[in-house]
């Protein structure tokens, strides 16, 4: 789960790591009186979405006065914030995050993640801060700095002095306040179980201080039952509408970019049943897993999700019966697609517990089902009816 910038810097905050002062706002009356409030000028007015390269797409602007502030907010609340991260139509602009300037010497990247492959949380850093990390990584690799954290040591001091020294910062005060930052990070990602902790740029300031200029947080999921305060800060206008209907459902659904539609049950499953969809030549739309224990009321709302992506022009659903029985299932479908406008073809392939009693369901519910025998079948019948 995303959360937005200043929510972001809220919780950096409350950890020890020096975040910029500013305030949210909703109307350019605020952004004044939250400019005003910060006692000087310049100050920053930040467009808040859940999209990196906000600053090309002018989602971030630079005010010398309460004027220059007001048109800035004006212009920015309620446009719609294009950037290479959001969908071609853009994201709109709710809220704006207006914080002091600062007298910047040089800007840095750091980030906690997960490397899967090394199994351990990596510290990465480089000092071409503010730019896309993926692409330094892709152009300039001898520019990031990794290192991988024990999990029975934790994060250690020589550790931080020395990724520190990596990025040019050797002296005594600066040593210091990058380790107090980079341990501070470290205790955000683990007590909040965050999935990324990024700050892009961290700025070293002319007096000396580092800061995080920008700050982006995801956290697992998984870990949202401990965290009932961060459920709090979701913002659904920013997450695909679909995706945010089958959370609410208890339903696992991804957008992806193909045109078949899938259902199936159990993760491995659906990622073999997308695999064979590729195989066959085709693209699915969406990763969707039912779950082990589907009941025909889940299935009908999975099917219902599906229908509502217009770029879906088949859907497959594969489903092997262990917990969950087939006859289950094909209750759910029928009951979707009597209820449902099904203006797509529905390719079923069942296998496992009561398979029998489904098939006969299907076939005397007098509804346009393909039953396909076995996933390769299945996969090359959907493909087959999209290419007719």
């Amino acid at each position: 789960m995303k959360v937005h910038e200043f929510q972001a810097k809220a919780i950096f905050r409350k950890h020890g790591v020096p975040v910029p002062t500013g305030r949210m706002v909703t109307s350019a009356e605020d952004a004044v009186a939250a400019a005003e409030s910060l006692g000087g000028w310049p100050v920053v007015v930040k467009a808040q979405i859940h999209a990196g390269g906000r600053g090309k797409g002018g989602g971030v602007k630079l005010a010398k006065s309460a004027l220059e502030v007001r048109d800035i907010a004006k212009a920015m609340i309620g446009m719609n914030l294009v950037t290479h991260q959001t969908s071609p139509g853009g994201q709109k602009v709710k809220w704006l995050l207006v914080e002091e300037g600062m007298d910047i010497d040089r800007e840095l990247y750091l980030a906690i993640l997960l490397d899967r492959a090394q199994e351990r949380l990596i510290i990465m850093t480089s000092p071409a801060g503010g730019m896309d990390i993926e692409e330094v990584a892709k152009n300039e690799p001898e520019k990031i700095f990794t290192e991988a954290i024990d999990p029975c040591l934790g994060l250690t001091d020589h550790q931080c002095r020395g990724l520190a020294i990596s990025l040019g910062i050797k002296d005594g005060k600066g040593l210091r306040a990058f380790t107090s930052l980079l341990k501070n990070l470290y205790s955000v990602y683990m007590k909040e179980d965050a999935s990324l902790a990024e700050i892009n740029p961290l700025v070293i300031l002319k007096d000396g201080r580092i800061v995080a200029l920008d700050a982006k947080l995801t956290f697992d999921d998984n870990a949202l039952m401990r965290h009932p305060d961060q459920v709090e800060l979701r913002d659904d206008d920013e997450e695909d509408p679909l995706e945010v209907e089958a959370s609410r459902a208890g339903l696992n659904y991804i957008k992806l970019e193909g045109n078949i539609g899938c259902m199936v049950n159990g993760a491995g499953l659906a990622m073999a049943t997308m695999d064979l969809i590729k195989l066959a030549g085709g693209q699915p739309a969406n990763f969707l897993d039912v779950g082990g224990g589907a009941s025909a009321e889940s299935v009908e709302k999975a099917v219902g999700i599906i229908l509502k992506d217009p770029s879906v022009e088949a859907i497959l659903i594969n489903i092997f019966g262990g917990i969950v029985r087939c006859d289950r299932v094909a209750r759910g479908l029928i009951e979707a697609a009597t209820k449902l406008e099904v203006h797509v073809p529905l390719i079923i392939r069942l296998e496992g517990t009561n398979v029998e009693e489904a098939s006969q369901l299907l076939q005397e519910s007098g509804l346009d089902f393909r039953v396909a025998h076995g996933l390769k079948g299945a996969a090359e019948e959907v493909v087959k009816c999209i290419k007719n």
